[in-house]
Order: structure tokens, then sequence, then C-alpha cells
């Protein structure tokens, strides 16, 4: 019984040629055996030389073709490339090969697509088999008794998606560990796998492939705003380091709350740099309460109004942008087809309302909290994750904190909440969108104080010094309307609507 294991990359056209040769000995030799191995030309290099160290051989292009030695056990016997393979088939089976450099090519275009599909269900049987390891850091709050019913409903990851659970806070929070863990089990969850808890730091977030920050559930008294910012520094390192060292490489981290998102983002981000790009903060509980007056307003539901912008600092200084809001289902005069849509500053004549209650109303929601409890912060983490993993809904905006890279204008180097949309596993900021530059003055504003939060915060700065709107300033200071032009879809009567 002769046995030859034919490895190479899963383009390579002199792979496709010996695997055919081979396919013809093993098909007309009765003891002739091939074995194939295909690798991604990208780990090819890593994985030949492997195995030529634990064999003892010397060759690095592709293909490599051994024999096993079946009959006499021990290491195989190197024949080569393609080329060895060729003068031994010719030498003992007075067999070669004719095939064209086209054909050649053509094959090689077809191995890669395999190798590819059969890699993607790899994935997904792995994926079935390991269960998703989901970590809650600060888990003892109030938010998390909300959160985890929404992860463990199959909306968020999918019903397919099995779930590891596990629950990290200070040793202090066990007892109430201890009392979630057995309440998330009562729920029978059909995607609960196992459920736990953790208090010993050096094990926290081991193997974890999602983990969502919440607010510490047990705080310092601090005397200042400066003391407040430096006290968000010591766990973001801890955290930091943590998830570099005990977290998947490819690991989500999405951070909520109500008390300086952006900063401690931004910090995290800074102690955890391999993994800063899959970091971001969830902004969708402040639009979600903008989303929540305006509705109040025009005697409709929440749910119909959609592209609201969140600019900014979340927990803090923000910027509201109504320029491209939009209310679905809404009874007016003027009806519709389905995804028929009206210009929602063009359906609020009262301007007095959106510069001055509005504008109040959401600046005492940010400044208080109120309103901004356990089942709100749950339900935007929740959502944020599921269009992580599943996608936004096609054309609608998404608000949502991440590191700026020069976007609209925007300072390098901070956290700072802007439109994007989620896309196959990622988002995309859009860049594209028409009408919605921030002036230089908002723009100065909003990154001011970020950027003060962030030198504060690292001891660069000592006191933070806000800055001041000019009392003479017209325009509005965390609403954002404009000229409503006339879209597709969208009523047709144009609302004119002056920057003020």
């Amino acid at each position: 019984m002769a046995k030859f294991v034919i490895a190479g990359k899963a383009n390579c056209p002199y792979y496709a040629k010996a695997e055919l040769l081979a396919d013809y000995l093993q098909k007309n030799l009765p003891d002739f055996r091939i074995f194939k191995i295909t690798q991604h030309p990208d780990k090819w290099e890593d994985w030949v030389e492997d195995v030529c160290e634990r064999n003892m051989w010397d060759h690095r292009t592709s293909p490599i073709i051994w024999r096993e030695l079946l009959d006499r056990g021990g290491r195989g016997l190197l024949l080569g490339g393609y080329n060895e393979f060729l003068e031994h088939a010719q030498l003992y089976y007075g067999v070669t090969s004719n095939m064209t450099t086209e054909l050649m090519m053509v094959i090689a275009k077809e191995n890669m697509q395999t190798h590819t599909e059969q890699q993607l269900d790899k994935e997904t049987m792995k994926d079935l088999i390991s269960p998703l390891q989901v970590w809650i850091a600060s888990a003892g709050t109030y938010v998390c008794c909300h959160l985890i019913p929404l992860l463990l409903s199959g909306e968020v990851f999918g019903m397919h998606s099995e779930i590891s659970l596990t629950l990290f806070d200070q040793e202090q929070r066990e007892d109430c560990l201890r009392s979630i863990v057995m309440e998330t089990q009562d729920l029978a969850s059909p995607v609960l796998r196992t459920v736990s808890f953790c208090t010993t730091v050096k094990e926290a977030f081991l193997q974890a492939q999602v983990i969502i920050i919440l607010d510490d559930s047990t705080e310092e008294e601090v005397y200042s705003l400066e003391s407040c910012l430096r006290s968000r520094v010591p766990l973001c390192r801890l955290y930091g380091y943590l998830i570099e060292k005990n977290a998947h490489k490819s690991v989500k981290v999405i951070v909520g709350g109500k008390n300086f998102v952006n900063l401690k983002t931004t910090l995290l981000m800074q102690y955890a740099p391999n993994i800063a790009s899959n970091i971001i903060a969830v902004a969708l509980g402040v639009e979600g309460q903008a989303k929540a007056v305006l509705a109040r307003k025009m005697k409709t539901t929440s749910a119909n109004i959609k592209d609201v912008i969140i600019w900014g600092n979340i927990t803090g200084n923000n910027y509201v942008d109504l320029r491209k809001a939009k209310v679905y289902n809404y009874e007016s005069a003027v009806k519709g087809p389905p995804g028929h849509y009206h210009s929602v500053l063009s359906l609020i004549f009262d301007r007095e309302w959106i510069t001055k209650e509005f504008v109040r109303t959401l600046k005492i929601l940010s400044s208080t909290g109120k309103q901004f409890g356990g089942i709100l912060a749950a339900h935007s983490i929740a959502t944020t994750l599921k269009y992580w993993y599943h996608g936004s809904p096609p054309g609608e905006i998404v608000s949502l904190g991440v590191m700026s890279e020069g976007q609209f204008d925007i300072p390098e180097g901070i956290v700072f909440s802007m439109p994007v949309k989620f896309e196959n596993g990622t988002w995309e900021v859009l860049t594209d969108l028409e009408d919605i530059s921030l002036s230089e003055k908002t723009l100065s504003r909003l990154t001011g104080d970020l950027i003060q939060e962030k030198l504060v915060a690292c001891g660069d700065v000592l006191t933070f010094q806000p800055i001041e709107e000019d009392p003479k300033d017209n325009e509005p200071s965390n609403i954002g309307i404009n000229e409503e032009k006339e879209q597709p879809g969208s009523d047709d009567s144009d609302g004119k609507n002056e920057d003020q």
C-alpha cells in the first residue's frame, strides 16, 4: 500500500496539477492512496515551516509531497515538490501529466473557492459546538439584570448561537452575582449553555469573545470633576491589560452606561491597543431619549422616528442633529405607499419649542442621567450588539461612539459619537451623507470637552476648563437644524428652516 500526502496553497496551479495526477493514479492503481491538504496562501509559510521542522525536512515551496511509511512506522519520506512527484510517477508507474497551463489556473481557482467554503463551514460548525463566550463587567449593577434576558432571547446573537455567560465584579459583590446567576438559570433559555460568575481579577475575560463594560458598581467618593475623571484610569488600565492578556484575539468590546462613556472607551483603546478597532461606545440610549421627546411632541411613537444623529460626547456635551430625521406612519393629510416618510423638521412648526424646550429637556436628561435607567441602557447595549452581529436596518442611520480618524474634520485620537451603519460584522462611518457638516464653532465646543477630559484623566492637565458658550450666539448649543431639502419619499412640502 502506497499512501502519499499532497499539500499546497489552495490557489497554487502546481498543487492542482499534482492533485489531478494523483487522482488518476488512485483511480487506476488498487494500492495507491492519496491524502490532500490545502492551506490558505496567507497561512502556507507558517504551516509548511511547522511540518518541516517536526519531520526535519527542508522544503518551503508549494506543493510539498511525502509518502507515509505505513508498513514501517516512523515519520514520512519526503518526496519533494511537483517535479519530484512527476518523476516518481513516470519512473514507477509510467504515467505523466499533460495538463495545460490554462487548465492548471482554472483548477487552482476552483480549489481556492472550495477551500474558502470549507473553512466557512468549519467555522460555522465550531460556533455550533463551542458556545459564544460573553462576559459582563460590573455585573452587580441593576442594568445587568435587564440586559441578561435580552442577550438570552436569541435576537442578539441568533437562536443557533449558544452562549456561555460570565458575570464579573468585585469580590464584595459575590452574593449579588450568585443571586443573578441563579435567576439566569431559572430563565431556562434554550441558547444558554452555562452561566457563572468571577471575582478573581487575574481570571477575568478568559477566552472572552464579547465583553460588555457597564458603569462601576461601587464607585469611590470623589470631591471634584478632576478627581472623578482621574478615577477612571486605574480600572480602564486594568481592564485593558486583562483584555489583551486573556480575551480572544477577535473579542468585541462594547462600553455602555451614563458616566464618561467616551472617556472610558478612549482609555480602554489606549491600554488595549491590539483590539482597539473592536471597542465601541453605545450612543443609542441618548438617541432613544431624543426620539421619545420628539414622539411626545408629534403624538406618535418613538419607533416611527429614524435617523436622529448624536454627535460628540455621549454622556456629556453632545449635539442632537435633526437634519436627517424622519417620521414614518405619521397621521397627516399626505399619505404614501409603504416606506413613505416625512421630514421631522417639516412637521414641527414651533421653532421655539425645538430651540428651547427640546434643548432644555435633553440637557436635563443628559446632565442628571434621569430616565437613562436599567431598561433603556440594557436595550441600547443589546440593540447595538445585534446590529454588530447582524447588521443595522438598510438605509438607517445609527449613532455610535468610535475613535475619530479625521472624519467630518473631527480631530483624531478621541472617541466621538457620529453616524454609522453596521454591515458584515463591522461598522462604517457614513462620511458620504450630504448636508451634515458641523460648524467650526460647534466642533470646537464638542471636541474641546472630550480632549480636556482625556488630558485631565491622564494627568497632563490639572484642571478642567469647560468651554463657555457665547451668549450673543443665537445658534442652539445642542440641536442641529438646517434648510430642509425635498428628498425622495419625503413630505412634498419643504420645511424651510434657517440655522439659528
